[in-house]
């Protein structure tokens, strides 16, 4: 049987989509613009912690895409420009093609909060360092104190007075944020770097995991209105693609001791980020 399709359009046909195209003008222009947000929002100093530990996050991301050849996208970061608490509500990677198999679904998933966790750590810590202590002034808010920000400031400054409280260089708030987006990302849920890490380690529980994840926020709600947004968006994910996580091509290949280690390390480090009141609203 012969072939009549004109070798122009065979070609057409055969050549594989090639992977890693970026839209490179988007990107640069989100950055610049949350360089510009987080700028107003804290100094430079703030902006410049921030976005390292966001970007350290979601280059591992993708880093780990590139190494598995899963086409994916460079970072999309998000400004905030009209709410000058944090200015910037993180940023993201579109991972374009399915995931081969567990392992490589567990490795992307973690290989975000690991990058994130390694680059805050010494920006917290150099950060407390150029902090000081003064005398208690009246504030309006207080941010959540996780366990790690808690060790950080102990090892500074040890025992601090009920009558004095830190004043906080710009990069512990940066840290911070770091902490948070980390703890928020190692949630159990559906696709969050959570949720990766779940299905791949547990499979058949991760559902039931995600759930449960979501009524557990649903509560954190009636104790806290910081839970709110957070909750709404696993909530309209739930909504729109199901409790189940898509599965992997191949569901049957183990992933090894090292990875369930390496989940065990997740945990400590969603022990050490996760706090259940991130920002308090003080009374005058």
């Amino acid at each position: 049987m012969s072939n009549d399709t004109p070798p122009a359009a065979q070609e057409f046909l055969y050549t594989p989509r090639k992977r890693f195209q970026h839209a490179w003008r988007t990107h640069i222009a989100l950055f610049v613009l949350t360089v510009g947000s987080t700028y107003l929002s804290g100094g430079a100093w703030y902006s410049a912690g921030v976005l390292t530990i966001l970007g350290a996050h979601e280059m591992g991301h993708y880093l780990a895409c590139r190494y598995y050849r899963i086409d994916a996208t460079l970072p999309y970061f998000i400004p905030l420009p009209f709410v000058t608490l944090f200015g910037t509500l993180g940023a993201v990677i579109r991972i374009r093609e399915p995931f081969p198999n567990r392992k490589a679904l567990f490795d992307i998933g973690i290989a975000g909060p690991i990058a994130g966790f390694v680059v805050l750590i010494p920006i917290l810590f150099l950060g407390m360092h150029w902090s000081h202590i003064i005398e208690v002034v009246p504030v309006q808010f207080q941010l959540g104190r996780p366990l790690l920000y808690k060790i950080a400031r102990w090892v500074t400054f040890g025992t601090i007075p009920d009558t004095h409280f830190v004043s906080l260089h710009p990069l512990v708030t940066a840290a911070w944020l770091g902490m948070l987006a980390t703890a928020l990302n190692l949630l159990p849920f559906g696709q969050l770097d959570g949720g990766h890490i779940t299905y791949a380690a547990t499979r058949r529980w991760a559902t039931l995991i995600s759930i449960v994840t979501v009524a557990s926020a649903v509560a954190m709600c009636f104790f806290s209105i910081n839970w709110l947004v957070m909750t709404a968006l696993m909530v309209a994910m739930l909504m729109l693609t199901g409790p189940r996580h898509p599965p992997v091509l191949n569901e049957d290949e183990p992933l090894g001791v090292g990875r369930y280690l390496i989940a065990m390390f997740a945990a400590v480090m969603f022990a050490l980020c996760f706090t259940p009141f991130p920002l308090r609203i003080l009374a005058q």
